[in-house]
């Protein structure tokens, strides 16, 4: 075991909290797959549970693989895929949308395997790198805000763009973690509000501009429009879901129906994705279910801090914090969803939840940050006193 062992560099904890999370979703995506089975008609629990295990199997190779790259790698690298993350998303948005009846605003087939690929997931991981580059290679240079839209702003533009009409709540998400990313960073604060006004300017008229001009381009204003008309509405489909959530979250109460013993995996449709929390609150109730998965990912986010803080260079406190943060703010808004306190959106509870693509993209993002803690050089004087989380912490407090 040991001579297996010594090959596994970086933080064990995070080694250790991921396995154990992961090896959890077992039991509930076999659970909550009766619903695929019974209802959509589509494979048998053991197939659906054996095709998550596969997509972890690799997953946990991208994770190896990835942690192996030394960090500072990740920084020129980002300048190379970020031209291809935007070629991926022309190609997805340009397929229409639907693709065998299904939702294809937001994949691309990967040929052969069959498997699902959300470029936007892929987009968000080397976005973050890239924020991470600029903000660490500016970190001590005065520059005015005209000297930081065509290397910062356009890139992340570009980008939100191009996911923007087919998912919403992605876009929200990346936009959010990058503003995070610059505060922490030390990007001046006056330049981050002119860049929420902007943005959220930019928004207004697009939603103003499908509205009058439905046809004009692809996109799901109205169903964003509707999630949020519908937000405490039983009626519609999403208000249908989250009320199946809150029975299922009451009826789990403190302890449980028990393992298998779900009763609204069959009428919640996203049961193995997007609710799967209300389903392990509903078998293992709100002690061994909700507080056990909480704990994981706040026990995540403590660790993701310390590599943050303890990382060899500027870069690599914003690479961890980049790419690490998201994890747990989707897990929040996944969370939040199932007990009504955010309207629907499709995102998945991370290393927990089944999917495709989703699944590795978090993955990699582990890697990155395991590659961060594996580096084995020195913490320099100056790097600790110029850390951004220590400015941040001095501005907290």
């Amino acid at each position: 075991m040991k001579k297996y062992l010594k090959h596994i560099e970086g933080d064990r904890a995070i080694w250790s909290i991921v396995l154990f999370m992961a090896f959890c979703s077992f039991m509930p995506v076999y659970s909550a797959s009766t619903n695929l089975v019974y209802v959509v008609k589509m494979g048998t629990p053991a197939y659906h549970l054996m095709k998550h295990v596969i997509l972890l199997f690799f997953g946990f190779l991208i994770i190896y693989g990835t942690h192996k790259i030394p960090y500072r790698y990740f920084s020129g690298g980002s300048v190379i895929l970020l031209p291809l993350v935007i070629v991926l998303l022309i190609f997805t948005i340009s397929q229409g949308t639907t693709m065998g009846g299904a939702n294809a605003s937001r994949w691309i087939k990967i040929p052969f395997i069959g498997v699902g690929f959300q470029t936007s997931t892929f987009a968000s991981v080397v976005l973050m790198m890239y924020v991470a580059r600029f903000l660490a290679k500016n970190k001590d240079k005065k520059y005015s805000f005209k000297e930081s839209i065509v290397p910062l702003w356009l890139p992340v533009a570009a980008v939100l763009v191009l996911i923007l009409p087919a998912n919403f709540s992605t876009t929200a998400i990346i936009f959010s973690m990058v503003l995070l990313l610059c505060f922490i960073g030390g990007y001046p604060l006056k330049y981050i509000a002119i860049v929420v006004g902007t943005g959220l300017l930019v928004l207004t008229l697009f939603v103003l501009t499908a509205k009058a001009f439905p046809n004009a381009m692809p996109n799901r204003v109205d169903t964003w429009i509707s999630r949020v008309e519908n937000f405490s509405s039983k009626d519609s489909q999403e208000g249908y879901q989250v009320e199946k959530a809150k029975i299922a979250i009451a009826s789990g109460g403190l302890t449980g129906r028990g393992p298998g013993k779900s009763v609204q995996k069959n009428f919640l449709p996203q049961s193995t994705s997007d609710f799967i929390f209300a389903i392990i609150v509903e078998e293992f109730g709100l002690v061994m279910g909700a507080f056990l998965v909480i704990t994981c990912y706040f026990f995540l986010m403590f660790r993701i801090i310390v590599a943050a803080k303890k990382a060899s260079s500027i870069f690599g406190s914003l690479l961890v914090i980049g790419v690490g943060l998201p994890i747990i703010f989707q897990a929040i808004i996944n969370m939040a969803v199932a007990v009504n306190l955010f309207p629907v959106t499709g995102q998945t509870l991370p290393l927990i939840s089944s999917g495709g693509t989703s699944v590795w993209m978090t993955c990699l993002a582990i890697g990155i940050i395991l590659s961060v803690t594996a580096n084995k050089e020195k913490l320099k004087t100056e790097e600790n006193i110029d850390n951004p989380l220590d400015v941040l912490h001095e501005t907290i407090g």
